[in-house]
């Protein structure tokens, strides 16, 4: 254990240069919003891959996490973060496939509370360990079906999906806050960035925003 404490010690040491060089990438990309840029630069995404892959944290690329799931790029948690988020403040923001919970390390930098649900019970303890590391307390994990999102505590101002559905689910849409915005990759052999926004009681406005690739968001629970 010593010994793995150490080599995470040194790369988080080295890590702040490629992580400004990360966040100089990020904004030449179109990222403007600087609370977003913010909550990046202070999560050390290293930890939250395998050692051996540790070289490759802070590239523009998505990387294994076990159980045939991935980390997202850097420039796809910041765009989605961005999204969310519209240049103002977020109270309740809930995520759908935490995963190894990088990318809900860095909602947890930019909301009040943060509600994030994933489907494999292995990736829930590999985020909350994750989690517990870095002192994300608004954070709470629940270990569901993402697809009904978490009806007993809505309404939320901001729903995020980080796996690719075939439609955008009818139960988020009903979970989301009059204002609020669901950003969500959906598709299957071509899949789309969609930001949808809740205009009033019973309007939305969808927008179709760039292509993407995300591994497809599934029922059920293991």
């Amino acid at each position: 254990m010593a010994l793995i404490r150490s080599s995470q010690a040194g790369i988080g040491m080295t890590s702040l240069r490629t992580r400004e060089r990360m966040l100089t990438r990020l904004r030449e990309q179109g990222i403007k919003d600087e609370v977003v840029l913010s909550a990046i630069s202070a999560i050390p995404r290293h930890i939250f891959v395998d050692e051996a892959l540790s070289i490759r944290a802070y590239e523009d690329v998505s990387l294994p996490i076990g159980f045939g799931q991935t980390i997202s790029q850097p420039y796809i948690v910041a765009r989605m973060s961005e999204l969310l988020r519209n240049g103002q403040p977020l109270q309740k923001i809930l995520e759908i496939g935490t995963g190894c919970g990088y990318q809900t390390a860095v909602l947890s930098k930019i909301a009040k509370e943060v509600y994030s649900v994933e489907r494999i019970r292995p990736l829930v303890m590999k985020a909350r360990d994750h989690l517990r590391k870095l002192k994300c307390i608004n954070v709470k994990l629940d270990h569901a079906d993402g697809n009904m999102g978490l009806p007993q505590l809505a309404p939320f101002d901001a729903i995020m999906v980080t796996a690719a559905a075939s439609h955008i689910p009818q139960d988020l849409l009903d979970q989301l806050a009059i204002g609020g915005r669901l950003v969500i990759p959906v598709g299957t052999d071509e899949q789309v960035l969609y930001l949808v926004e809740h205009i009033s009681q019973t309007e939305y406005r969808q927008t179709k925003l760039e292509p993407v690739k995300f591994v497809p968001l599934l029922g059920g629970t293991s």
